[in-house]
């Protein structure tokens, strides 16, 4: 893997170069993102020593480069046609994946075994751990990394982000619940174990409070096993008061404790949310 990773830096440096008509260079690069769609490797992970993202540079540029290298193609489905540089994935029945009519994703996208894809849309670098549902019109964007046993519920939007390279991407650890129409965006992180309460938006703007304590626990980042929902805070600008978003954690979960989801909802319904 370390001649193929110098093989990308090297067309990388050169990208200006490089078009459609340089086979070589996207034999190389396929087997770069083909790594991703197999999940032999992953664009991004955890430093379990650090609890850092780690962004492996060299795939996000593979991914690059193969919109660079790649034509146009018109792509037939049943009735349906469409007209793109990718290929979209396939597979499903050997690899142990159930994609209901409607849900798609592209090539360079991993799918771990059990997963459920509903009609909604995984982009290219992304991976979803085993057993995790994307369900009706949730999308994962391009390089997001999905936990296991996770439940993205109807309409939640988990953001991409290819340029720059080296940006992190969204981050939704294991055995989490993400509410109905939920925005995770700009590298944002989710803890194991976290139940997000519907239409909680989170990025790295967005302040992350203790209901207990008031204190600000800090940025674009909800802490494990907790139970955390979107409320507005007064603040004082030049032009008046207004409210301006926060995410609050209204509720410690036991670690590696899985809640049902009556037991969610009804946590949820106590304070206001709907689940």
């Amino acid at each position: 893997m370390a001649d193929l990773e110098a093989q990308i830096a090297e067309y990388w440096e050169r990208r200006d170069e490089l078009g459609p008509g340089d086979t070589e260079a996207l034999g190389v690069v396929r087997e770069a993102v083909d790594l991703l769609d197999t999940g032999q490797a992953r664009v991004a992970g955890i430093d379990a020593a650090s609890d850092e993202v780690v962004v492996h540079l060299w795939l996000k540029q593979a991914i690059l480069l193969l919109f660079r290298l790649s034509e146009m193609e018109t792509v037939e489905v049943g009735p349906f046609e469409y007209a793109d540089k990718l290929p979209l994935k396939r597979g499903y029945a050997e690899a142990g994946v159930r994609v209901v009519p409607g849900g798609s994703a592209r090539w360079g996208s991993f799918l771990d075994r059990g997963v459920i894809l509903m009609p909604g849309y995984v982009n290219i670098g992304a991976r979803v751990g085993a057993n995790s549902m994307v369900d009706t019109w949730a999308t994962v964007g391009s390089c997001a990394q999905i936990g296991a046993n996770v439940h993205l519920s109807g309409g939640v939007g988990i953001g991409g982000v290819l340029e720059p390279p080296q940006a992190a991407p969204v981050i939704i650890g294991d055995d989490c619940t993400i509410g109905s129409r939920c925005m995770v965006t700009q590298g944002a992180r989710v803890g194991d174990g976290v139940a997000l309460g519907e239409g909680t938006i989170l990025n790295p703007g967005i302040p992350v409070i203790d209901a207990e304590t008031g204190g600000e626990l800090g940025r674009g980042v909800v802490p494990p096993w907790c139970v955390a929902v979107t409320r507005y805070r007064r603040r004082q600008y030049p032009g008046g008061e207004f409210f301006a978003p926060c995410v609050l954690v209204v509720r410690r979960l036991t670690p590696g404790q899985r809640h049902t989801t009556a037991q969610l909802n009804e946590i949820l319904r106590d304070h206001g949310v709907a689940p």
